[in-house]
């Protein structure tokens, strides 16, 4: 999921791919009594992805009245099996970047279809605050909040401000460094305070915030800390660099690093070829549904106060956004579904 970024090229790509497949499905309106048939969808190992992969289910059951099967999915394994197998027959939520080139091998090859951009405005990363201590103090690009080092403790050096790294292993570690040397925040004040894991990043956030104090680091989302925390994602100030970020950006300790943006990353359906080519009644919704990240945080939110399970998620989205789902279907499958409900 924290992958790394796009090429240009590639990312242009993409989307001359999705007009192009739009294109082909966009027919007659979707009707519920077409053929659905028997549908196995993959519920991935993270939350927003899992919660869809209920949401589908619930509709395409009781909406368009297929037969649907989960099965435990992740992204390399489960982009290996449908290209190799054809099976499971879609992906609910899948960040491309980390299956690029093995993707548009796929595509070209008529293996794999991609389908809708499921989130509407793609994973976001990047430096984050808190939205009250940006608002307060005028904070809306990196440089801004890197210049005042005061607001930000945590760090082991009293005097130097604290920027909250991700866990190890993940690539975003070393970018994030990397971009700190290049705005010259380690030698301007702060230190790198590593987290031990996703949770521990997590709670340094919400430490922070409940008591009102300040924050800086590496973050994503959508997450159930954003529905339930109002974080600042901070504008680094130049666009995205495809070459750099190559170059050096991404590169661990890279020796010259340069000011950089960091891409949103492209997050779509995938669909195995020989479900596309038999199921036109469930790839024409697959195609059509997203929702925005503010909805995706807050489903993940509720799911996370109440411990709930992915499907416990599913019927809370149905049940509190009607606006958002009944816009994927027509008027006659959303009636089936709010009556399932």
């Amino acid at each position: 999921m924290l992958a790394t970024q796009l090429t240009e090229s590639s990312s242009m790509k993409l989307r001359y791919l999705i007009p192009a497949l739009a294109g082909c499905l966009a027919t007659a309106p979707v009707q519920a009594d077409e053929a659905c048939g028997d549908v196995v969808i993959a519920e991935m190992n993270w939350a927003s992805a899992a919660a869809m992969a209920q949401i589908d289910k619930i509709i395409l059951e009781e909406g368009f009245g297929c037969d649907v099967e989960l099965v435990i999915g992740d992204t390399v394994p489960t982009f290996t099996s449908m290209v190799e197998k054809g099976e499971p027959d879609f992906a609910p939520e899948i960040w491309v970047n980390s299956v690029r080139e093995p993707l548009d091998a796929a595509v070209s090859e008529g293996k794999i279809l991609i389908g809708g951009e499921v989130l509407k405005e793609g994973g976001v990363q990047g430096f984050w605050i808190p939205a009250a201590l940006a608002e307060e103090h005028d904070l809306k690009t990196v440089a801004d909040a890197l210049a005042r080092p005061e607001l930000f403790p945590g760090a082991e050096d009293g005097t130097k401000g604290a920027f909250h790294t991700c866990p190890p292993g993940w690539d975003c570690g070393p970018i994030s460094e990397n971009l700190l040397r290049a705005y010259g925040a380690l030698d301007g004040g702060f230190e790198i305070v590593e987290t031990g894991s996703a949770a521990a990043l997590d709670g340094t956030i919400a430490r922070a915030v409940e008591r009102g104090e300040g924050w800086i680091g590496y973050y994503w989302g959508p997450t159930a800390l954003l529905g339930k925390y109002e974080m600042t994602l901070l504008d680094f100030g130049v666009p995205f660099d495809a070459q750099e970020w190559a170059r050096c950006t991404s590169v661990p300790d890279c020796q010259d690093p340069k000011k950089n943006g960091w891409q949103t990353g492209e997050v779509y359906s995938l669909a195995a070829a020989p479900f596309a080519e038999k199921a036109g009644v469930a790839m024409d919704y697959v195609t059509k549904r997203s929702w925005d990240n503010a909805t995706a945080s807050a489903v993940l939110a509720w799911m996370d106060e109440n411990q709930a399970t992915s499907e416990d998620g599913a019927y809370f989205f149905l049940e509190s956004f009607p606006d958002v789902w009944t816009a994927w279907v027509s008027p006659e499958v959303a009636e089936k579904v709010k009556s399932a409900l």
